[in-house]
This record gives structure tokens, sequence and C-alpha cells, in this order.
């Protein structure tokens, strides 16, 4: 008699049916983020080499100066030693001036060439205030030009925020060029321009001021739209970009009419949070 093989207990197991299909989502899915970060990688830096462009003379003017400088107390130092005898104190001094200067160049170009290089992101504890100031830097002309009279208030004993420094000063340098366009319409008075920043409870905070023609209220999410601008040329891509970074380090950006006149543009970012 031809023995039976037992039933296989299957305690209701019905395969694999749906594992394939559950992979491969979650696949697409990766490689669709890992796509967006690159398009918004992209995007971050077409809008910071539109701003350079937009910087080219007051840039071109921050590195002459210092050259110019160099050139100076180059003839000084020539003169002071071939005097007889020569004064190697004054000299000095001179060679003194000749090294600020030239560091000072130095800085510009660096910065210059770090906004305008495409790398990946860099995660790296940041000061927040350093970075205000160093990007101050490039717009510092630019200020002039347009007679805005800047005003500082940054908080002491900040937290570091874990954030990529060429980023952050991409939406602080945007923050500065709109409120500058916008307080051209306002008379020299009126032009005036604070930035700020403040502990958060997790994180820190930055307020961009200024007395210019201000945002309707009722329009104030428009101008973070992508392609959304009244500049004659312009991309329209700024704020939509500053606010993809600000929204990648977990913080937020937003905008709002300041009081009697102009407008903030305020962003926040937690200590420890990141998307890297």
């Amino acid at each position: 008699m031809k023995e039976q093989t037992p039933p296989i207990e299957t305690n209701g197991f019905r395969g694999y049916r749906d594992t394939d299909t559950d992979l491969t989502a979650e696949v697409r899915a990766d490689r669709a983020e890992t796509e967006l970060r690159k398009l918004q990688a992209g995007l971050a830096h077409v809008s910071r080499v539109t701003i350079l462009g937009e910087l080219t003379a007051s840039l071109a003017h921050e590195v002459n100066q210092p050259l110019a400088g160099i050139v100076s107390s180059a003839d000084a130092c020539l003169h002071w030693l071939a005097a007889q005898p020569p004064n190697v104190d004054k000299a000095r001094r001179a060679i003194g001036r000749i090294t600020r200067d030239a560091k000072r160049a130095s800085d510009v170009v660096a910065r210059v060439r770090n906004l305008a290089k495409k790398a990946p992101l860099q995660w790296t504890w940041v000061d927040i205030n350093e970075t205000v100031e160093e990007t101050i830097s490039l717009a510092t002309r630019e200020l002039s030009q347009n007679n805005v009279s800047l005003e500082t208030q940054l908080a002491e004993n900040m937290p570091q925020i874990l954030a990529d420094r060429i980023q952050l000063q991409q939406v602080i340098l945007n923050l500065i060029i709109n409120a500058c366009e916008a307080l051209t319409a306002a008379d020299d008075e009126f032009r005036k321009l604070s930035i700020s920043s403040a502990r958060e409870m997790d994180g820190v905070a930055l307020t961009v001021r200024d007395t210019g023609i201000g945002i309707d209220p009722q329009q104030i999410e428009t101008v973070f739209e992508a392609f959304h601008t009244t500049k004659p040329g312009g991309m329209g891509m700024g704020l939509a970009v500053s606010r993809s970074i600000i929204e990648g380090h977990g913080g937020r950006l937003w905008a709002e009419p300041n009081e009697p006149r102009g407008a903030i543009f305020k962003f926040t970012i937690p200590s420890k949070k990141g998307n890297g």
C-alpha cells in the first residue's frame, strides 16, 4: 500500500504576495526623495549664482578696496625702506597693513567661491551670529549704494545649530537683497534695515525687518511661490528656495507686515535637527 504524505500545516500563510510590491514602493519612494533633494540642491545653486550676479559690482568693490590698500601700503613700505636711515618700524607697520588687507580680499573671494560652487550639503555646527556677519560683508556696498541704514541686534550666548553654512548664508543674503530692493521705493530717512537673532526654546530665530513698501497681508504667502517676482528679469525663485532650505533644516520661514511700514521675514531653526 502506498504511503500518503501528510498535509503541510500553513497556519494561514499564503506566501509573499505583497512583499515585492511593498519593497518596490519603498525603493521608488527612496529614489524619488533622492531625486527631489538633487533638484532642490540644483535650484539652490542656481539661486546663489543669480544673487552673486546681482552683486557683481559690490563684490568687485569689496575686493578692489583692500587691493588698493595693499598697493598704497607697499608704496609706503618702499618709501620708508629707502629713507636714510631706513625707518624699519614704519615699514613694518606698512607690511602689517598689507597682510591685513590681503586677508580681507582673500576672505571675500573665499566666500564668493563657496557660494558659487556646487557642492553637497555640509552639515556642521554653525554659529548663526558669525554667519550673519559674514553674509553682511558681501552686501556692504549694496546697502551703501541704496542708502540703507543697517542695524544688527545679535543676541549673546546663542546655541550652535546643525546646518549647512553656505545655504544659511544664501537665505540671509537673499533676505537682505530683497529688503534693499523694497527700501529703494522709500524716502532716504525711512530706509532702515535691522537684523536680529534670538534664542528659541529648542534653537535659534533670525529676523530681518525693513521699513520698505511692505507686503499686502492678503498676498503674504504669494511671495514664497516659485516664479513669483516683481523684479524685471527676476527668476522669482529666491524666497521659494529660501523656504525650502529652512524647511530642509527642520525650521520654518515666514513673512508678516512690519508696523507702521515695511515687512518682516523671520526664520527659526532647531539646534539639533537636520535632514542630512
